[in-house]
């Protein structure tokens, strides 16, 4: 079928030269805002000859004009579709009849999900989990980087993702609202499942069911506008019609023009080269069909591929009701089960992943990609992996490299020319450096800095710099390309990271972060592992060390540990740095020996037992979570309730002589009953006498309530110190340390500091078994005990 083409008349002819002046273009440039390779068909426009329809259109578009006003009427009445499709009715007929001839084509290409790591495919009904929506995007805010620095970690992992400040509305209601919708969202969020999930609702008339959806991968559309020399949204869909054996192309015009099609562009930021092209034709074509419905979908990143009278909005992170729907999805869908064992498993894996050590996984589940790993992962071995440094380095693993791969894309940046490993090494450095200054957000400015300083030092620099000579030609005309201009494109290169990975993001306007603070924890200590095979020195790990005693440093112990080839070396250094900690209080010495010292009257887990009394005499609270030890040992039960006893006894006694419990036996009942229950208990027969003594001189409760209250008020302060010294006598407990502040801050941070060395050997680390035991049988041991046992181990 021939093309339809307009000419401009005369007085049309005028009016365009007219506006052409106002423009000062050349035709060359005014080509090139239609996105024509040549300047001829602009020069037969302004001559009045024949010009494709299309183009005619736009050249009109381009200069202001209405394209009625120029072309000559005679030839608009034999462009105009058939007059059989403009009426309401008949246009409602050729609506279903195009529906029906086209719902196998949208089933096809819109109905299945290829996942990553999985060979099949999978019906997108089975998983898909109905998308939210944010209508503010939090990364166009502007803020200082003062306002982001005290946020904690969880502060961290909510910003940006819209649970801070603003609700979340349902998608398909957005796109309902807003006929040009761009959809925004990082790697893996959710994007063209969601854009799938339209076009199958809209096919099966649950979603804008008098309109007809078109799906188009706009990667795919440019790669065959460049292959035309043409970029036209209008003649790519009528060979997409075509294919659906709908031939007449008046049917896509009268469709376009009644405002019936459902308009799903999928990855404006795939497109490379040709983005700018694709920007101005969807703004075009959008613009001349305009009753449409527009949804396009775009990394966050790439933002800047701004379309006129669009509105963006964010894909928001998964809510923790969506994470256990998809799990719920996931495990009926791809295991090979039985439906019933499906939601069992999945029952066990948001169990699992609620509880609190699994927080990093379940914040990167918020991400369906990485829920997605998260499921595959937890199908084998129905737990989540014990080194969570396998779980990142999978996800990384799928950012810097799988995700594009599976799409059949390649994106075409100076980034480009960057190998894996020097990926990671860039990462890793910007990561290492910002976590070392206590930052999680960062200045552009400073991150370019990085940048900067890791291309100075990269030894193939040159290398990329030829492989990248002609982009960078472009920025640097008539001169020599020297290293240091290639340093000027750190913020292509940070820009490209972003657009890329999604591992470094824009969290408001110029200020970045990592786009979770596992991904920082996990590269900084990759850096540090590196640093440290690379030297062959113990001096990465010294400096590792030094951060023993501060709590934002404790997962990059744990990931350090676990990605060592040997832990061995890490861990003794930890040890030693830890009992440095106290060795110069006597105080604290003098309470790590007395501990010692009932651990040895304790078998059979001295360790254990020193832990206990190490908790019992400056932690009480911690008590109930060490109850696991008065199960190795009578003697350890025996303690805590006999401690438990004082205590009680003690603050009653107080209460009373202050006047507080006046008239109130309560809390004095509780005390005789734990004197019983601690005679139960006692076996040693000298103090068993000494606490039925004590026991002899409360007056009997239940014969005489008003004596023992007088009693109880006047005399229970000295009984309750006899009832301490008693249990100090024959126990070697109770005694008095009164710690200063400083000294009760230091035992705290060596406690905490023995708990992260044996979180650190519970990691599933490379350890050999002489070390941990080293390790295990000298745990919270005096400085003296500690040199006795290193000169018998010489």
């Amino acid at each position: 079928m021939a093309k339809r083409s307009f000419q401009a008349t005369e007085a049309g002819i005028k009016q365009a030269k007219s506006a052409f002046d106002r423009t000062g273009w050349t035709q060359e440039g005014l080509a090139m805002e239609v996105n024509l390779r040549t300047r001829q068909p602009v020069w037969r426009f302004f001559t009045g000859r024949p010009v494709e329809r299309h183009i005619f259109i736009e050249l009109c578009s381009a200069l202001g004009l209405d394209w009625q006003d120029i072309a000559e009427h005679s030839a608009i009445a034999r462009s105009e579709p058939k007059q059989a499709y403009e009426t309401p009715p008949e246009m409602e007929s050729l609506v279903r009849q195009v529906r029906v001839q086209r719902q196998d084509k949208v089933q096809n290409q819109c109905g299945t999900l290829q996942l990553l790591n999985v060979s099949r495919p999978i019906k997108i009904d089975d998983l898909y989990i109905d998308v939210n929506i944010l209508e503010e995007i939090v990364s166009q805010q502007w803020l200082g980087i003062s306002d982001l620095q005290n946020f904690t970690s969880k502060d961290f992992d909510l910003f940006g993702l819209g649970e801070m400040s603003q609700t979340q509305t349902e998608g398909t209601r957005a796109v309902e609202t807003y006929s040009k919708l761009r959809i925004l969202g990082k790697p893996g969020a959710g994007k063209t499942t969601f854009l799938q999930h339209l076009a199958i609702q809209c096919n099966r008339g649950r979603f804008a069911a008098n309109r007809i959806p078109i799906f188009i991968t706009l990667r795919d559309f440019a790669d065959e506008s460049r292959a035309m020399d043409e970029f036209s949204l209008i003649h790519y869909i009528r060979e997409e019609f075509l294919t659906s054996g709908i031939s007449d192309s008046d049917v896509v015009e009268a469709l376009l023009r009644s405002g019936k099609m459902l308009l799903l562009l999928d990855g404006l930021d795939e497109c490379g080269q040709d983005s700018k092209a694709v920007v101005k034709e969807i703004r075009r074509f959008s613009e001349n069909y305009q009753q449409n419905l527009f949804v396009v979908t775009c990394r966050t990143a790439a933002k800047s591929l701004s379309l006129n009278r669009f509105t963006d909005v964010e894909i928001a992170p998964f809510t923790q009701a969506q994470i256990a729907a998809f799990g719920q999805k996931w495990f009926e869908a791809l295991t090979k089960i039985t439906p019933q064992e499906g939601r069992e498993q999945a029952g066990q894996f948001i169990e699992k992943l609620n509880l609190s050590e699994n927080l990093p996984f379940r914040q990167l589940a918020a991400t369906p990609l990485f829920l997605h790993l998260a499921c595959w992962m937890f199908q084998y071995q129905h737990q989540f992996p014990s080194q969570r440094s396998e779980f990142y380095r999978q996800c990384i693993d799928i950012l810097l490299s799988k995700w594009d791969e599976a799409k059949g894309f390649e994106r075409e940046e100076l980034y480009q020319g960057f190998s894996l490993p020097q990926k990671l090494k860039l990462l890793s450095q910007i990561a290492a450096i910002t976590f070392e200054q206590g930052k999680c957000f960062f200045e552009q400015h400073s991150i370019k800095e990085y940048i900067s300083d890791y291309l100075r030092d990269l030894p193939t620099a040159s290398m990329i710099l030829e492989e990248n000579r002609s982009t960078i030609a472009s920025q640097f005309p008539g001169g020599e390309i020297e290293l240091e201009e290639l340093q000027i494109e750190s913020e292509g290169i940070l820009k490209a990271i972003e657009l890329q990975h999604g591992l470094l993001t824009e969290r408001v306007r110029g200020i970045f972060s990592f786009s979770d603070l596992a991904f920082q924890e996990y590269f900084t200590a990759r850096k540090i592992v590196a640093n440290y095979n690379l030297q062959a020195t113990e001096q990465p790990l010294d400096r590792l060390v030094s951060h023993i005693t501060d709590p934002r440093w404790r997962e990059i112990f744990l990931l350090t540990a676990a990605m060592l080839r040997s832990a061995d070396p890490l861990v003794l250094l930890m040890k030693r740095q830890i009992d440095a900690l106290v060795a110069q209080d006597q105080d604290v010495q003098k309470f790590l020996g007395w501990a010692h010292q009932k651990s040895l009257a304790a078998p059979p887990s001295p360790t254990a037992i020193r832990a206990f009394h190490h908790a019992l005499a400056h932690q009480p609270q911690l008590v109930p979570l060490l109850a696991l030890s008065s199960t190795l040992d009578q003697g350890v039960f025996l303690d805590m309730a006999l401690d438990n006893l004082v205590r009680k006894c003690t603050m009653s006694a107080k209460r009373y002589a202050k006047g507080a419990d006046a008239g109130n036996v309560t809390h004095a009942r509780a005390c005789v009953d734990a004197l019983d229950n601690a005679l139960i208990l006692v076996m040693d027969t000298n103090l068993h006498r000494s606490l039925q003594q004590l026991k002899d001189q409360l007056p009997d409760l239940a014969k005489d309530r008003k004596e023992f209250q007088t009693w109880w008020k006047t005399s229970a302060l000295s009984w309750a110190e006899q009832l301490r010294a008693a249990v100090s006598e024959h126990r070697n407990t109770q005694h008095q340390w009164n710690f200063s502040p400083e000294q009760q801050h230091l035992l705290q941070q060596y406690y905490t500091a023995n708990q992260l060395l044996i979180d650190c050997l519970n990691t599933g680390c490379a350890l050999t078994a002489a070390v941990r035991q080293e390790i295990e049988v000298t745990l919270l041991l005096p400085q003296k005990e500690l040199e006795d046992r290193e000169w018998q181990w010489s």
